[in-house]
């Protein structure tokens, strides 16, 4: 698995000194999205369901995370008409905080807006004849640009989940100093949305 130290140092406005360990996490109760910079992962829960579920994620994301410096969340989307999983869903991101905060590994809980902003330069989207389009066209939209932009590849049932893991990791990379590229600043505002943390990285584990 590739980390951030196996990565090529991105240009001028990096900081100096060596880069700090970033994941992104896109948690969802059926398949969540990891990722670092070059390589993405997912974890899936299968026909697990309840506590039982519960701890497996959590177990699964620990073990991405536990030697990082900094690790970026996805938050809720609040916006969202159906609440069912919502409880659940909510039940893993405070697992995680617990743990990341135990560690002492700092972290920023990203919303669902401020990663499409970052990713395709507005949080909404309409087509040519003025229709909004569908939560799953702009996951295809913010797919596309992180995928150009990186030059990576997410294909398969769960593209739009690694994607989004990719854009929170390369978010927090940005807001730490070492951008992975060049990103414009209709998209780069969304940094400044973002509740980040006072502690850039991680002092303890």
């Amino acid at each position: 698995m590739t980390t951030l130290f196996d990565v090529e140092a991105p240009a001028a406005t990096t900081a100096a000194g060596p880069r700090p360990l970033v994941i992104g996490l896109d948690m969802a109760l059926g398949t969540s999205g990891i990722a670092g910079p070059g390589w993405t992962d997912t974890i899936r829960t299968g026909n697990l369901t309840g506590e039982q579920r519960l701890s497996y994620i959590t177990d699964q994301a620990v073990s991405f995370y536990r030697n990082a410096d900094f690790v970026a969340i996805e938050g809720a989307a609040y916006s969202r008409s159906s609440q069912v999983g919502h409880d659940e869903l909510s039940g893993i991101r405070w697992l995680i905080r617990v743990d990341l905060w135990r560690r002492g590994i700092p972290f920023a809980v990203i919303n669902p807006d401020s990663r499409t902003i970052y990713a395709t330069g507005k949080a909404r989207w309409k087509d040519e004849a003025g229709q909004k389009l569908t939560p799953k066209k702009v996951k295809g939209l913010v797919r596309d640009e992180t995928a150009a932009r990186y030059g990576m590849e997410f294909t398969g049932t769960t593209r739009y989940d690694e994607a989004d893991a990719y854009v929170l990791m390369a978010m927090a990379m940005d807001w730490l100093g070492y951008p992975l590229a060049e990103v414009p600043p209709t998209h780069a505002r969304s940094l400044k949305g973002v509740p980040w943390p006072s502690r850039t990285v991680a002092v303890a584990r």
